[in-house]
């Protein structure tokens, strides 16, 4: 491989919206527990070197390979129902034999099925009016099948995330504009017995009907109360750290985890939340702008729209769960949240990003006729 061509083409852009990302809940993170510190600089580690081994992967290569950890996700997501453990009141996790670690299957998904998605759509690309409903059908079955499994676990939050983010990469990719009109107006129609049924059948639990309550009474619960006097308590520049009473004292509940906003605004005010808020917002328009100029190359395509629309749904909803804009849900901010499984998913999307990115060209890395041992391996994996 040919390091140079290979840098020519590394996006440092990417890295400059989210190295301030990480510097900033590095930092907060450290002021509230330095346990937590520590324990989150293993995550960075175990990322960095986790994303190295990815980035040479020939992700775009790997169908079948693809396909199986496709598969093995949604096997994982049946089992977490069977012999999952329980963290927080929720069992969605599955222990690794042997280790002290534990894997979150739904959160591993979402890799899995970016790359499916990426892997299907670049094998059979849209027409120019875009797809119609045969193959609307099919890849929006894709998407239905690991929301269905995680909507029974029961993880409400993330299976909306899921099936967010996977229309939204159709909407993206191209689907025929009577197909959408259709959707619409069966969603007018199904809407206002959607909220019933869904209680009556169990998937909606009584917390979830509480939650829903209190937001539509604007009757802010705890958290959401105290977050508000966090973030008025910040005023325009932020409080020192000895100020920050609201994070520092624990009035605060997950002041490092769901209700990270609220501690940042209280240390940097509000030109820090619109700092951080237009950190976000660059991001996101930067790889809706890679997403829209890879007009040929699906994969590419795919990937890029996929991330985007990740980072635009557990932004946009965790901010607005703190400030009670919409109901309290179990999503964390982005790349700043303390914990390991978020963090990590984050980054090996974005190396999977740079991955398709730095290697979008013909090199002898993806090249069919190149001979040599790395090619051997993308053949047979491949295949």
């Amino acid at each position: 491989m040919n390091a140079k061509k290979i840098l020519a083409h590394f996006d440092f852009v990417v890295i400059l919206f989210v190295l301030p990302l990480v510097v900033l809940s590095f930092w907060l993170v450290r002021e509230l527990d330095v346990a937590m510190f520590a324990k989150q600089l293993k995550y960075l580690v175990m990322s960095l070197c986790v994303g190295l081994v990815i980035f040479f992967i020939p992700f775009r290569h790997l169908n079948y390979s693809i396909i199986f950890l496709y598969v093995l996700l949604l096997v994982l997501l049946i089992l977490v129902k069977f012999i999952g453990v329980e963290k927080n009141s929720a069992a969605r996790w599955i222990e690794i034999p042997f280790t002290s670690f534990s894997i979150q299957p739904s959160e591993v998904m979402k890799i899995a099925l970016m790359l499916f998605l990426a892997s299907y759509i670049a094998k059979n690309p849209p027409p120019d009016e875009g797809y119609g409903w045969r193959q609307f059908g099919i890849i929006l079955s894709f998407v239905l099948l690991p929301f269905f499994i995680i909507l029974l676990e029961p993880d409400l939050g993330t299976a909306l995330i899921v099936l967010l983010v996977g229309v939204g990469v159709l909407f993206l990719v191209g689907v025929h504009r009577k197909i959408w009109i259709t959707l619409g107006i069966i969603g007018l129609l199904v809407v206002p017995t959607t909220y019933s049924v869904a209680f009556s059948t169990g998937l909606l639990k009584p917390y979830h009907q509480k939650r829903i309550a209190n937001f539509v009474s604007g009757e802010y619960p705890y958290q959401v109360q105290q977050a508000l006097i966090a973030i008025g308590s910040g005023g325009f520049v932020g409080q020192k750290k000895e100020m920050a009473t609201q994070s520092q004292l624990g009035f605060l509940p997950y002041a490092s985890t769901d209700f990270f906003f609220a501690y940042y605004v209280e240390r940097f005010g509000l030109l820090g939340a619109f700092g951080l808020l237009a950190l976000y917002l660059g991001l996101i328009l930067y790889l809706l702008s890679i997403c829209l100029g890879a007009i040929k190359d699906y994969f590419l395509r795919v990937v890029s729209g996929y991330i985007a629309i990740l980072f635009f749904l557990y932004a946009g909803v965790n901010i607005c769960m703190v400030i009670g804009l919409a109901p309290v849900v179990g999503i964390p901010l982005p790349m700043m949240s303390y914990g390991g499984t978020s963090f990590m998913t984050f980054m090996i999307l974005l190396v999977i990003l740079e991955n398709a990115l730095a290697f979008r060209f013909i090199f002898e890395y993806n090249a069919h006729s190149a001979r040599g041992p790395l090619a051997q391996l993308v053949r047979a994996l491949g295949s």
